[in-house]
Protein backbone atom coordinates (compact mmCIF):
# COMPACT_ATOMS: atom_id res chain seq x y z
CA UNK A 1 0.00 0.00 0.00
CA UNK A 2 2.73 2.57 0.80
CA UNK A 3 4.42 1.85 -2.55
CA UNK A 4 1.08 2.55 -4.24
CA UNK A 5 0.96 5.90 -2.45
CA UNK A 6 4.28 6.97 -3.86
CA UNK A 7 3.56 5.66 -7.36
CA UNK A 8 0.29 7.56 -7.54
CA UNK A 9 1.90 10.76 -6.33
CA UNK A 10 4.82 10.45 -8.75
CA UNK A 11 2.36 9.98 -11.64
CA UNK A 12 0.43 13.06 -10.57
CA UNK A 13 3.60 15.08 -10.26
CA UNK A 14 4.79 14.03 -13.70
CA UNK A 15 1.53 15.39 -15.13
CA UNK A 16 1.90 18.59 -13.16
CA UNK A 17 5.63 19.21 -13.47
CA UNK A 18 5.69 21.29 -16.65
CA UNK A 19 2.88 23.69 -15.71
CA UNK A 20 4.25 24.08 -12.18
CA UNK A 21 7.70 25.04 -13.42
CA UNK A 22 6.21 27.57 -15.81
CA UNK A 23 4.62 29.46 -12.93
CA UNK A 24 6.49 31.79 -10.63
CA UNK A 25 6.14 31.24 -6.91
CA UNK A 26 4.16 28.51 -5.23
CA UNK A 27 2.09 26.03 -7.18
CA UNK A 28 -1.51 25.56 -5.99
CA UNK A 29 -0.64 22.11 -4.67
CA UNK A 30 2.52 23.10 -2.77
CA UNK A 31 0.90 22.86 0.66
CA UNK A 32 -0.15 19.30 -0.13
CA UNK A 33 3.35 18.45 -1.35
CA UNK A 34 4.91 19.90 1.79
CA UNK A 35 2.55 17.88 3.95
CA UNK A 36 3.30 14.77 1.90
CA UNK A 37 7.03 15.40 2.38
CA UNK A 38 6.43 15.72 6.13
CA UNK A 39 4.60 12.39 6.10
CA UNK A 40 7.52 10.76 4.28
CA UNK A 41 9.91 12.10 6.95
CA UNK A 42 7.65 10.80 9.70
CA UNK A 43 7.46 7.36 8.09
CA UNK A 44 11.22 7.31 7.56
CA UNK A 45 11.75 7.71 11.29
CA UNK A 46 8.86 5.67 12.69
CA UNK A 47 9.22 2.69 10.34
CA UNK A 48 12.90 2.59 11.27
CA UNK A 49 12.33 2.36 15.01
CA UNK A 50 9.52 -0.15 14.51
CA UNK A 51 11.88 -2.63 12.86
CA UNK A 52 10.56 -2.51 9.32
CA UNK A 53 14.07 -3.12 7.91
CA UNK A 54 13.28 -0.79 5.00
CA UNK A 55 16.54 1.13 5.26
CA UNK A 56 16.37 4.39 3.35
CA UNK A 57 13.10 3.54 1.56
CA UNK A 58 11.19 6.63 2.71
CA UNK A 59 14.15 8.95 2.16
CA UNK A 60 14.43 7.46 -1.34
CA UNK A 61 10.71 8.10 -1.88
CA UNK A 62 11.32 11.72 -0.90
CA UNK A 63 14.14 11.89 -3.43
CA UNK A 64 11.81 10.44 -6.07
CA UNK A 65 9.26 13.13 -5.20
CA UNK A 66 11.91 15.85 -5.58
CA UNK A 67 13.10 14.32 -8.86
CA UNK A 68 9.54 14.18 -10.24
CA UNK A 69 8.58 17.69 -9.18
CA UNK A 70 12.02 19.27 -9.73
CA UNK A 71 11.38 22.23 -7.45
CA UNK A 72 14.07 24.86 -7.15
CA UNK A 73 15.02 27.47 -4.62
CA UNK A 74 12.49 28.14 -1.92
CA UNK A 75 10.01 25.47 -3.07
CA UNK A 76 12.69 22.80 -2.79
CA UNK A 77 13.80 24.11 0.59
CA UNK A 78 10.20 24.00 1.90
CA UNK A 79 9.72 20.42 0.76
CA UNK A 80 12.99 19.31 2.37
CA UNK A 81 12.11 21.23 5.54
CA UNK A 82 8.79 19.37 5.64
CA UNK A 83 10.56 16.01 5.45
CA UNK A 84 12.98 17.04 8.19
CA UNK A 85 10.16 18.41 10.35
CA UNK A 86 8.34 15.07 10.16
CA UNK A 87 11.48 13.13 10.99
CA UNK A 88 12.69 15.39 13.81
CA UNK A 89 9.27 15.85 15.37
CA UNK A 90 8.80 12.14 15.90
CA UNK A 91 12.43 11.60 16.83
CA UNK A 92 11.82 13.88 19.82
CA UNK A 93 8.65 11.99 20.78
CA UNK A 94 9.47 8.31 20.20
CA UNK A 95 12.69 6.51 21.12
CA UNK A 96 11.26 3.01 20.69
CA UNK A 97 8.38 1.46 18.83
CA UNK A 98 5.19 1.65 20.85
CA UNK A 99 1.56 0.87 20.07
CA UNK A 100 1.07 4.62 19.61
CA UNK A 101 3.93 4.74 17.09
CA UNK A 102 2.39 1.84 15.17
CA UNK A 103 -0.95 3.62 15.13
CA UNK A 104 0.74 6.82 13.95
CA UNK A 105 2.34 4.89 11.07
CA UNK A 106 -1.05 3.60 9.93
CA UNK A 107 -2.62 7.04 10.19
CA UNK A 108 0.18 8.73 8.27
CA UNK A 109 0.02 6.13 5.51
CA UNK A 110 -3.74 6.74 5.27
CA UNK A 111 -3.23 10.51 5.18
CA UNK A 112 -0.56 10.17 2.49
CA UNK A 113 -2.91 8.06 0.40
CA UNK A 114 -5.64 10.67 0.79
CA UNK A 115 -3.31 13.47 -0.29
CA UNK A 116 -2.20 11.52 -3.37
CA UNK A 117 -5.80 10.73 -4.32
CA UNK A 118 -6.87 14.35 -3.84
CA UNK A 119 -4.00 15.61 -5.97
CA UNK A 120 -4.86 13.11 -8.67
CA UNK A 121 -8.53 14.10 -8.63
CA UNK A 122 -7.83 17.83 -8.71
CA UNK A 123 -4.83 18.19 -10.98
CA UNK A 124 -4.25 15.09 -13.12
CA UNK A 125 -6.75 15.96 -15.86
Amino acid sequence: MPRYLTCVLVMVLCCLAAPARAQEGAAPFDNDLQRFAEILGTLHYLRGICGSNEGAKWRNEMQALLDAETPSGERRARMIAGFNRGYNGFQQTYRTCTPAATLAIRRYIDEGLKISRDLTARYAN
